[in-house]
């Protein structure tokens, strides 16, 4: 096998970049199209019609990463180690139906990423590492690399257990990687970017709860419908309680707008609460509670810290 070392360094420092931010790097708004539902000089907060309707089954899916350690991998053909990263991730999906919500499922997976072709199987006393490879060494291309798993992993298991024609699923984060999904809505809690001109994002401010914007068109590093939604919130700052919501660029604006107005009315019932959450109301209670027991099933992170560095060490 391959060898490796531990870095003693603490595994969590540097990695809090935002998953969300990680996908927007380096973007910008090359194209905005505003006209999707309504002329831009018409855009006013909507509030769906009578004839809109939520979702019969809502199909929450969040995954969470967590840096076991950092790894240099003994590379035969490299003049120096090579940097990787040992890390567990997890995924799970929650069914929302109108007699509540139930768990569906849950994975974890462990996963051993560097940018060498050597990158070894590791097989500690409390979990398999598997070799993947990054398509090179800098800390955002693996970060990048390991949430390409978790993605991966989302997208697996939403596939198994969608049964329904009725059913919508809700992914927590960029849309991106699994605008292939029918019925699929990315949903984005904290907001890096302003994307809309000034008219546009005082329709944002707008907004009261339950009310959405009309759907625009952005184009970044890649194409996606999107919409902002107000939740229920009791701070009276402007974007206080807003979401932004994403959909494929491949979808007619007549589907994309009743998909819009379908999470609308499906998202405020499960809106955070702040004596519970300091990220309510955008995290949402389905969110909020998978990821609590997703980082849960990723076990002891001292444990396979030490683990690791045993095996190293061997």
């Amino acid at each position: 096998m391959t060898g490796f070392t531990v870095d003693p360094w603490d595994p969590g420092y540097a990695a809090a970049l935002a998953v969300e931010a990680l996908s927007e790097l380096g973007t910008t708004s090359a194209e905005l199209a505003l006209d999707v539902e309504c002329p831009p000089a018409d855009w006013k907060p909507v509030t769906p019609g009578p004839d809109a309707e939520a979702p019969g089954t809502l199909l929450v899916a969040d995954g969470v990463r967590r840096i076991d350690a950092r790894v240099w991998v003994h590379d035969p053909d490299a003049p120096m180690p090579v940097p990787g990263i040992a890390a567990s991730y997890a995924a799970g999906i929650v069914r929302c139906g109108k007699e509540g919500a139930d768990l569906a499922a849950i994975e974890v997976n462990r996963t051993f990423i560097s940018a060498s072709p050597y990158t070894p199987e590791v097989k500690t006393t409390h979990a398999t590492y598997q070799p993947s490879k990054a398509a090179d060494s800098s800390f955002e291309e693996l970060s990048l690399a390991l949430q390409r798993q978790v993605t991966q992993l989302e997208v697996d298991l939403a596939v198994r257990h969608r049964s329904q024609d009725d059913d919508l699923l809700l992914v927590d984060g960029p849309l991106r990687g699994r605008t292939h999904l029918p019925r699929t809505v990315g949903y984005i809690k904290t907001h890096h970017t302003a994307y809309l001109p000034a008219p546009q994002s005082a329709v944002v401010a707008a907004l009261t709860p339950g009310q959405r914007t009309p759907v625009f068109l952005m184009g970044t590093s890649w194409r996606r419908h999107a919409w902002y939604v107000r939740l229920p919130v009791q701070s009276t700052a402007p974007w206080a309680g807003i979401a932004r919501c994403e959909a494929s660029a491949d979808l007619d604006p007549a589907a994309v707008v009743r998909l819009a107005d379908a999470l609308t009315l499906a998202l405020p019932p499960l809106a955070g609460v702040d004596y519970k959450d300091p990220r309510a109301p955008q995290n949402l209670v389905p969110i909020g509670g998978l990821e609590k027991l997703l980082r849960h099933h990723l076990g002891d992170a001292r444990l396979l810290y030490r683990a690791l560095r045993t095996m190293a060490l061997s």
